[in-house]
């Protein structure tokens, strides 16, 4: 699923040593597999090429330039959440009728500046934000596109945080509220309301919510005789972190294709996490080990809790290997980065071989909501993006410097 292998000992990027490249940037930042990111791209694209959709990576998962530069030139469209992510995807060179926007908190201006580029469409969250949108497409004089972002009350075994198809979450909006809008599509002149939009969820390992959810909103569309373009089915598909069983591309078409493959819409996946979050991990150098009270040990690391906050805040796990292997006893482990938080750290209770002062390691599946979820919280720099392409690894992001940290602040006396 990456490739990210040992070779001899030493833990590689493609072919290239990442001891080598540990000690040529300083710790911690980002690595990503230009070789991974493609391959994944092009397995949603190959397996379900029999009602070629139109694949919108998801930025907020991984808004790299230099990535979405690549995967644009590969074919993708983007899916966006904000005004700056749509200024960052036109960077990218991404043509704006394959950006599709998304957010349950679009701003007048953010409207007004994506209609103005000729985005796609827009996913609607809610009746007063197609108000807001009827509205300042009027004063434009312009007719965007616009999707209902169905909420079909259907739950997904994954973190509650990122759990999105539910009634009691903020997203979208209910069949109910969805088919008064469509019975009273007049009211809205200004827009062309001819899309469906379904996302629920995130890291989803499995394919019956998905199918549940579509077959659940495709009898909405039909029983309501509702004629649409656009069936945009998200994103979510989940990916290998631990122990769980993720379903590959071909696994999702098996399960989906026999039910959309006939209608007659244009389908768009919003994937971001499949594509990008085997394709990055997070390289950290050991500071110290510590024996605390009981004989508990803590292997303390320069990377923390704003580097990678998903451990911190999902409970999420990471593979975290040694990047160069050894032989030494394993032994249990908190892995907790320098921050002056309890809620710090990258693993728990982790078994590890033992691990030593100045020896690097790799936080594995670190590409999706990684670097983006980042900050400078202690006053801490943010690390380089590193990007290993072709043999050559090119800084794509460089490290954050004291002096970017007071960027845009006044010392007044």
């Amino acid at each position: 699923m990456h490739s990210f292998n040992y070779k001899k000992g030493v833990l590689h990027c493609e072919n290239v040593s990442m001891e080598e490249i540990a000690k040529q940037h300083p710790t911690p930042f980002y690595l990503y597999s230009s070789k991974t990111i493609m391959d994944h791209f092009c397995k949603i694209k190959n397996a379900f090429k029999e009602i070629d959709p139109l694949i919108c990576f998801s930025m907020k998962s991984n808004s790299n330039l230099s990535i979405c530069r690549a995967l644009v030139n590969a074919g993708s469209g983007l899916d966006i959440v904000s005004g700056g992510e749509l200024y960052k995807a036109l960077k990218t060179g991404c043509p704006p009728e394959r950006i599709v926007y998304a957010s349950v908190g679009k701003t007048e201006d953010e409207i007004r500046t994506a209609i103005r580029k000729g985005i796609l469409f827009f996913n609607i969250e809610s009746v007063p934000e197609l108000i807001m949108i009827d509205t300042v497409a009027k004063k434009l004089k312009k007719k965007p596109n616009v999707a209902l972002r169905i909420n079909p009350d259907v739950k997904a075994r994954t973190h509650d945080y990122i759990t999105t198809g539910t009634k009691e979450k903020k997203f979208g909006i209910d069949t109910r509220v969805a088919e008064e809008i469509f019975d009273n599509a007049n009211k809205y002149s200004n827009v062309v309301l001819n899309g469906i939009h379904l996302h629920i969820g995130s890291q989803i390992t499995e394919t019956a919510p998905f199918v549940r959810a579509i077959k659940k909103t495709l009898d909405f569309i039909e029983k309501n005789g509702i004629d649409i373009k656009w069936f945009n089915l998200g994103g979510g598909f989940g990916i290998v972190y631990n122990s769980e069983r993720a379903r590959s591309a071909k696994e999702f078409a098996r399960a989906l294709l026999p039910i959309i493959k006939d209608k007659p819409y244009k389908f768009i996946f919003e994937p971001g996490r499949f594509i990008v979050g085997n394709g990055g991990v997070l390289v950290t150098k050991v500071l110290y080990v510590k024996t605390g009270s009981g004989g508990k040990q803590f292997a303390i690391v320069d990377a923390g809790m704003n580097d990678l906050l998903r451990p911190s805040l999902y409970e999420a796990h990471h593979d975290i290997l040694p990047i160069v292997k050894s032989k030494r006893e394993s032994r249990k482990y908190d892995v907790v980065g320098p921050i002056c938080e309890s809620g710090d750290y990258l693993a728990l209770d982790r078994k590890m071989p033992e691990i030593i002062p100045g020896e690097y390691l790799s936080v594995m599946s670190a590409g999706a909501y990684g670097y983006v979820m980042a900050s400078n919280y202690n006053s801490r720099p943010r690390g380089a993006e590193l990007l290993v392409k072709n043999g050559d690894v090119k800084t794509v992001r460089r490290r954050e410097t004291y002096q970017d940290l007071i960027r845009g602040e006044k010392n007044i006396p």
